[in-house]
């Protein structure tokens, strides 16, 4: 390992990559112009997934591509790609302000101060929420709520937690196919292949985690540091949940 496991997860967090992004940029940037196969080498990253990786670090201005035989690539220098993180987390910075600014002037701003005029007194807290820990107690959660499904199933997950929703899902797709739920699935992950009928796969540049069933309850997914970490909130409201998967369905467009 060219750079220690803490610098690592710092970059990680500053620059809004991933492990194995950062592992390749950081062994092109020791070397200056590398192969894809000199960098797998070095990282440790598979070379299986380096391809991809190089893909998405270019797409982000880390890197840039020499086109020849082999194909190298040559590390963008560090303050280039500080003035480009910077000036991409100003336009989604914008773009997102603009987006709840909009959402003053729409009649769904107007259905949520109706809810918050008319039905805070009658709710019941306790009843609306909850929260647990643990992904296995995550997985039977979200298993149950998918049970409970009668029109839709909303899912947004990122590569990390995809195998995990398909677990459940592959659980519940009984189920779902026997009621004729409609299903979506959104993910950031290359991978879009899932093997399963009657599920929608779409890309989506979120990196979240929820699940939507109904427009009624939601239930957003946490990562921790290993999976007794993870945790999750529930929020039963169909007020609440169907604004927010508007608002989601919208910006993802």
């Amino acid at each position: 390992m060219l750079v220690a496991k803490d610098t690592l997860n710092e970059l990680r967090e500053r620059f809004k990559l991933n492990i194995y992004e950062v592992k390749i940029w950081t062994a092109l940037l020791s070397r200056g112009i590398a192969a894809a196969s000199e960098l797998a080498d070095i990282s440790g990253v598979p070379r299986s997934r380096c391809y991809d990786v190089l893909e998405s670090l270019e797409k982000k201005g880390f890197i840039i591509m020499k086109i020849g035989k082999p194909i190298k690539y040559i590390a963008v220098q560090p303050d280039a790609v500080v003035d480009r993180v910077k000036n991409r987390l100003q336009e989604e910075a914008e773009e997102q302000l603009r987006i709840v600014e909009e959402l003053g002037k729409t009649d769904l701003f107007k259905e949520l101060e109706l809810l918050h005029k008319t039905g805070v007194k009658k709710v019941d807290v306790e009843n609306i929420t909850d929260s647990m820990a643990g992904r296995n107690n995550i997985n039977r959660f979200v298993k149950d709520m998918l049970l409970r499904a009668n029109k839709s199933v909303t899912i947004l997950t990122n590569e990390e937690g995809l195998k995990h929703k398909l677990k459940v899902l592959k659980k519940a797709k009984p189920y779902l196919a026997r009621k004729k739920v409609k299903v979506k699935l959104y993910t950031n992950a290359r991978a879009t292949s899932i093997g399963m009928e009657n599920v929608e796969v779409l890309k989506t540049g979120y990196d979240a985690r929820f699940v939507n069933v109904d427009n009624e309850e939601i239930f957003f997914v946490m990562a921790g540091k290993d999976p007794e970490y993870d945790t999750g909130v529930w929020i039963k409201s169909p007020y609440f949940v169907s604004a927010l998967n508007n608002l989601f369905e919208k910006g993802n467009r």
